[in-house]
């Protein structure tokens, strides 16, 4: 049985997820991490991709991107192709790195964004051992995470160069204060 293909259209949003296989890690350090994000720069550059947030947990990640040509899948074959040839060369390994095809979803630009952002930059406090803390705990977890693109939202580090912060920033902000220091502030 053939697969079902994609929905692929200029300007189209997508929510991106790829699992390790077996659940396994997709990141064993922080060089790991780093090499991904160089991967996916890469990739995004050669596409025309926007990616608008991510977020890298220790055996998947997320996406929110925006494709300015019909070619999602082009996209991410080459992403996770350079990826999974550098992690498996790097490892000693072969075969592979994730479990089965990127699963995708196509949203409406409107405001899912703002809650679709929520959901993957509050993906490192959903894990079973953050269950008991605090909110301001669970806050402290996230502004600390490096292998997200929030902590770039309200400044609390330097923004990545190859996130799009404009859109999701317009959307959450408009609610509180806008896309200016007061706004973020907020956040």
């Amino acid at each position: 049985m053939a697969r079902p293909l994609r929905i692929e259209y200029p300007g189209a949003w997508y929510h991106v997820t790829s699992r390790g296989s077996e659940r396994g890690e997709i990141f064993r350090d922080d060089r790991d991490r780093k090499r991904f994000l160089e991967a996916l720069e890469e990739s995004i550059e050669r596409f025309k991709v926007e990616v608008h947030c991510h977020v890298l947990m220790h055996n998947h990640f997320h996406f929110l991107l925006r494709i300015l040509e019909a070619n999602l899948s082009r996209f991410m074959q080459r992403f996770n192709t350079a990826y999974t040839t550098w992690f498996n060369l790097r490892h000693h390994r072969a075969g592979h790195l994730y479990q089965g095809r990127f699963k995708v979803i196509v949203v409406e630009a409107d405001e899912y964004l703002k809650e679709l952002s929520r959901y993957l930059h509050l993906n490192p406090v959903r894990l079973t051992r953050h269950r008991e803390l605090t909110v301001e705990d669970k806050a402290g977890i996230l502004k600390e995470y490096g292998w997200s693109s929030l902590p770039g939202y309200p400044g609390l580090t330097k923004p990545d160069e190859f996130v799009t912060y404009g859109t999701v920033l317009g959307w959450v902000l408009g609610c509180m204060g806008g896309n200016t220091m007061e706004g973020k502030k907020r956040w």
